[in-house]
């Protein structure tokens, strides 16, 4: 399984003209070793032949175990860094150009190489790592689909245990002691269990307020397998919310079914988004609409390949994973319900993965 995906990258690397990829980021090396089972480990990816994995000592067996070629080193005589510059001066670099995580590369790291290599250049490789990753295997799919069935008892947890006088926390506790049981590895992203004017923040999380009856509240979380990433959101209807909320919530429902309807093998990425945008500008709210509306998902809950929003040029391809429409109307009175699903593409249309209902929850 490793080998295709180290000989994607490589034909990647061509474009950059890199020489290696340094890889230390946990999601990269889960999907080109293969294991979720690994920490304070490098992947060297040079640009033609096979690729060497340095590891502690304690974990050599295991990564030998996926048929890759293993460098242990014995800490704290030796260092990660230090066996990997051991490993590419005796492979014969001298001034290599070498491809970077933008995210997840130490200082000390990043130090070790300089010095042992001080006519190195280093490059940002980020969106060759989410391109390479961004069309998905049968393995990788099935593993989305299952992370997907595990979220969809969490959400179930979530909407019977919502109630006035609850707090958010305690109903995150609820659906994820769910999702734990049924084989979830864990949540992929800060979970948002949040509700009334919290709705509107950017970027929310669950805390101790208490949900009062009339409120809005959303619930936006996620479930892992094996590493990979499903997540969703549904809103709730406590008791009598605003007309103009409801509202907003059948046309972000509306929204997101004619983003799904455009989503298939060919069509890029503003294609989606316009389809979405549509029918928010027509009922006049494309001014308090975010730009993006979907991000690839898999390894992580929002990667960077394909963004789908206004003006973004990516190719929709067959195996891509997304997710649709979780941006709210920002709009005080107006704005707060949200919804988006994980998505799966097509040749000629697209399977929403998380299948639970998606009108508005009343409670």
């Amino acid at each position: 399984m490793w080998q295709e995906r180290v000989r994607r990258i490589q034909n990647l690397m061509e474009e950059r003209n890199l020489d290696l990829l340094f890889v230390v980021g946990r999601e990269n090396l889960i999907y080109f070793v293969g294991t979720t089972q690994i920490e304070c480990m490098a992947l060297l990816i040079p640009k033609a032949g096979e690729p060497q994995a340095i590891v502690l000592w304690l974990d050599a067996a295991h990564v030998r175990e996926k048929g890759m070629e293993v460098v242990p080193y014995y800490f704290p005589q030796e260092t990660l860094v230090d066996k990997a510059v051991d490993c590419l001066k005796k492979a014969g670099y001298k001034a290599p150009r070498i491809g970077f995580e933008k995210y997840f590369v130490e200082f000390s790291v990043y130090e070790g190489l300089r010095k042992g290599f001080p006519a190195a250049e280093f490059i940002n490789a980020t969106e060759l790592f989410y391109r390479v990753r961004s069309i998905k295997d049968e393995d990788e799919i099935e593993k989305i689909r299952k992370a997907s069935q595990i979220l969809c008892s969490g959400m179930e947890a979530a909407i019977k245990t919502i109630r006035p006088g609850i707090s958010e926390l305690e109903v995150l506790a609820e659906a994820e002691y769910t999702m734990l049981k049924a084989g979830s590895s864990g949540l992929p992203f800060r979970p948002q269990i949040v509700s009334g004017e919290k709705t509107l923040m950017s970027h929310p999380h669950s805390s101790n307020k208490v949900i009062q009856e009339g409120e809005v509240v959303v619930v936006h979380i996620g479930a892992t397998y094996e590493g990979y990433c499903s997540k969703m959101c549904r809103t709730v209807a406590l008791g009598d919310i605003p007309p103009e909320q409801e509202r907003t919530y059948e046309l972000l429902l509306q929204a997101q079914e004619a983003a799904i309807g455009k989503l298939r093998d060919g069509v890029t990425s503003e294609q989606v988004d316009a389809a979405a945008r549509e029918v928010i500008a027509k009922a006049g709210f494309e001014k308090a609409f975010l730009t993006y509306i979907g991000y690839g998902v898999g390894l992580r809950q929002s990667e960077f390949y394909p963004i789908i929003g206004k003006g973004r040029k990516e190719v929709i391809q067959k195996k891509m994973v997304v997710d649709l429409l979780l941006p709210t109307i920002y709009k005080k009175g107006i704005g707060g319900p949200r919804i988006t699903d994980t998505i799966l593409v097509k040749d000629d249309g697209a399977e929403i993965l998380t299948n639970y209902p998606r009108e508005l929850i009343r409670i």
